[in-house]
C-alpha cells in the first residue's frame, strides 16, 4: 500500500462552494462508511471551506433515487450500482449517471465489498478457470462460449472426474452478490444453471449467525464434485481457491489484495460514486473538486486508516480523474 504516498497531494483547481448532499452506505444500525466520509469531508473543507456536506447515508439501495429526484447531488454507494437503479435514472432523466471509482473492494472483509473467490474441493486436479468458463457452468445462455458445461471433463478432467456432474453452490442469486456475479460473469443474463445451491444467512438456536458464505464451503467440503462462490473468510482445508483469467490463455490471477488493487483479478469489487452529470456539461465544481480530493492521497490514506476498503491503483485514478474533466 506504500504508493499510496506517492499519489499527488489535492490541490484545488477551482474555488468551490455550496451544499453537497451525501446518500449511499450506511444504515441507522450500522454506518458503515461513517467514519471514511466524516474523514473526507473534514480534511476537504480545510481546504475548500465554503462547501458544507449533508450525510445522508440511509443505504445504496436509496442514494441513485435520490440522485434522479434531486434530493441528493452525490450518491455513493457500498457496491455496484444496481442494473434496475441505473434503468430508473436512465429512465428520469434520459441518461444515465456518471460514475467515478473511489475506492477497491476488500479482501476478505464484511461490509466492505469483499472479493468473490471460485473455490474447488482440494481433492479436484483443476488448477485455474476462466470467467467465460465459469459462465458456462454457472449460466446457462453461454452468452461467453459456444455451449454449456456440466460434467467435469467439460473443463478438461479424465479419469474418474469424467462424466461427473458439477455441483455449484453460490449466494442467492437474487440478492447483492448474485446481482454483481451476473453482472461480472454471466454478462446480465438472468438464466442460471439450475443446479446452483443457494444460500443464505441462517441463525443458529444459541444465536449466532452462520453465514451463507461459510454454508457453502462447509457444503463443498463434503462435495468432491462441487464447485463454489463464496470468499477467502470463509475457507477451510477441504477446499481451495482457483485463479481466475478474464480470456483464455490467462494471464490468470489469484484473489489477492495486489491483484484487486491493480484490477487484474476478474472479480474484483469496485466501490463508486454517481452524480447527475448532463452529457456535454461539466461537472459541478463542488462535486468535481471533492471527488478529486477522494481521489487524491489524503482522500486514499483516510481509506486506508478509516475504513477496509483497498485504495484504487494509480492507472485508475488517473482514468478516474479524466473522466471529470
Amino acid at each position: 500500500m506504500h504508493f499510496v504516498d506517492s499519489l499527488p497531494l489535492y490541490v484545488p483547481e477551482q474555488k468551490a462552494s455550496g451544499t453537497i448532499s451525501l446518500w449511499g452506505h450506511g444504515s441507522f444500525k450500522q454506518d458503515f462508511l461513517g467514519r471514511l466520509v466524516h474523514a473526507w469531508t473534514e480534511g476537504f473543507r480545510r481546504l475548500q471551506p465554503d462547501v458544507q456536506f449533508e450525510n445522508k447515508m440511509y443505504g445504496s439501495a436509496s442514494a441513485i433515487g435520490a440522485l434522479f429526484t434531486g434530493a441528493g447531488n452525490l450518491a455513493i454507494l457500498g457496491e455496484e450500482i444496481n442494473p434496475a437503479a441505473a434503468t430508473a435514472f436512465q429512465r428520469a432523466k434520459g441518461y444515465l449517471p456518471t460514475g467515478v471509482q473511489i475506492a477497491t473492494g476488500s479482501l476478505a472483509a464484511s461490509f466492505f465489498d469483499y472479493a468473490h473467490v471460485i473455490f474447488v474441493h482440494a481433492d479436484n486436479p483443476i488448477g485455474r478457470l476462466t470467467v467465460a468458463q465459469l459462465e458456462a457452468v454457472f449460466g446457462t445462455e453461454h452468452r461467453r462460449g459456444p455451449r454449456n458445461v456440466r460434467t467435469w471433463d467439460g473443463l478438461g478432467l479424465t479419469g474418474e472426474w469424467h462424466g461427473r456432474r458439477i455441483q455449484p453452490y453460490g449466494w442467492k442469486i437474487d440478492e447483492d452478490f448474485g446481482l454483481f456475479f451476473r453482472e461480472a460473469v454471466l454478462e446480465g443474463s438472468h438464466r442460471w444453471n439450475v443446479d446452483v445451491k443457494e444460500f443464505v444467512h441462517v441463525t443458529r438456536p444459541d444465536g449466532s449467525l452462520y453465514e451463507h458464505g461459510t454454508q457453502i464451503l462447509d457444503a463443498l467440503a463434503q462435495d468432491r464434485f462441487g464447485i463454489a462462490i463464496s470468499n477467502v473468510r470463509y475457507a477451510n482445508a477441504q477446499v481451495k481457491p482457483l485463479p481466475l483469467a478474464s480470456r483464455a490463455g490467462g494471464p490468470y490471477y489469484a484473489a489477492t489484495e495486489a491483484n484487486l488493487i491493480a484490477q487484474e483479478y476478474p472479480l474484483t469489487r469496485i466501490i463508486p460514486a454517481f452524480i447527475d452529470r448532463v452529457p456535454g456539461e461539466p461537472v459541478d465544481p463542488k462535486l468535481r473538486e471533492f471527488l478529486r480530493y477522494t481521489l487524491s492521497r489524503g482522500g486514499q490514506r483516510a481509506l486506508l486508516t478509516q475504513s477496509d476498503y483497498l485504495p484504487l491503483g494509480a492507472d485508475a485514478i488517473r482514468e478516474q480523474l479524466e473522466r471529470l474533466l
